[in-house]
């Protein structure tokens, strides 16, 4: 079958890597998974053999097809649905956390975590697979020079650990760039940190708005009164030069609250 490029369809055949994101997931024998973009099955015949239940979810017709036939009869359910329209919520029974795995298109990573953080109360952990310039993106540190939006999103909703990265050769047919697999452990830290959800996260976008501006000015431009933004920095101890990458969470959460309270 031809790749489909438009579906980010690069097929992981390296098995020692296929085993080791299986073995990433923990004990799955009374677990429901749910599978990102099975493909060929690499990965799920894998965790068929190990999980309670396994839903595998794939978009391309044609693969949800073989896929069908080839476990028919088993546990494993497929449905041929794009990821982004899935209710993650109602694939658990009752209250249980559903694990997560997959090889994420690169086109639409971010998409596909920002999903996955709508459903954080039925995901307990997610272990995926993508370029490894996002997992760069994905695991940086406050201050360093990937940390942006993404980076504060997904550690706002769980803890990243780098599991391992992958060269082109590792897929068919090879990627043109090499992929790193991490896990998520869903963990949110918005009662933590005193912050509403909605709230923060549309915050944090205003911040990030314009990387090369001063956090001042971004929050100048999103409607913010210079003296209420001066106020609301000197009250967080945060510098008027500073700028969004450089406050960890917990500063920006102090800035949110200082911000709301005047």
């Amino acid at each position: 079958m031809p790749q489909k490029a438009k579906l980010g369809q690069n097929f992981l055949t390296d098995r020692s890597a296929r085993m080791r994101i299986v073995e990433a997931l923990g004990d799955i024998s009374e677990k429901t998974v749910v599978e990102i973009g099975p493909g060929k099955a690499a990965i799920t015949e894998l965790l068929a053999q190990r999980a309670r239940r396994l839903i595998a979810v794939e978009l391309d017709a044609a693969l949800a097809s073989r896929l069908k036939l080839r476990f028919a009869g088993s546990s494993v359910e497929v449905i041929e649905q794009d990821i982004l329209t899935v209710d993650m919520a109602s694939l658990r029974h009752g209250e249980e956390k559903l694990l997560v795995v997959g090889n994420l298109p690169y086109y639409i990573t971010s998409d596909i975590l920002l999903h996955l953080f709508r459903y954080h109360d039925a995901i307990s952990l997610a272990v995926v697979m993508m370029q490894r310039e996002v997992a760069d993106r994905v695991a940086a540190a406050p201050g360093s020079r990937d940390y942006g939006l993404l980076s504060a999103t997904t550690q706002l909703y769980a803890r990243v650990e780098r599991l391992m990265t992958l060269p082109p050769g590792a897929f068919s047919p090879p990627p043109h760039v090499h992929s790193s697999v991490l896990r998520l452990t869903f963990a949110p830290r918005f009662s933590e940190l005193s912050v509403d959800a909605e709230g923060f996260i549309a915050f944090l976008r205003k911040c990030f708005a314009q990387k090369r501006k001063t956090l001042f000015n971004n929050l100048r431009a999103a409607g913010f009164e210079p003296s209420t933004i001066t106020h609301a920095l000197g009250a967080s101890a945060i510098s008027p030069q500073a700028r969004a990458e450089t406050l960890s969470l917990e500063a920006a959460a102090s800035l949110y609250r200082a911000l709301r309270a005047v």
